[in-house]
């Protein structure tokens, strides 16, 4: 169950960094940051899956 949420930590501090960099108001790191956040949690879903099954040997 770590990898998500560790995704989703990740992903918004990256996408907040990152409006941040280009100049954006709150709002736009607000919404990178969310988005980030989203995109690497579903990525570290697609992780904790693939590990869960691959220690189960399905």
């Amino acid at each position: 169950m770590i990898y998500p949420l560790t995704g989703i930590v990740i992903g918004a501090v990256l996408g907040g960094i990152g409006a941040r960099r280009q100049g954006g108001t709150g709002r736009d790191v607000a919404q990178w940051a969310a988005v980030g956040g989203m995109i690497c949690g579903l990525i570290g879903l697609f992780v904790l899956v693939f590990l869960a099954r691959a220690a189960a040997g399905a």
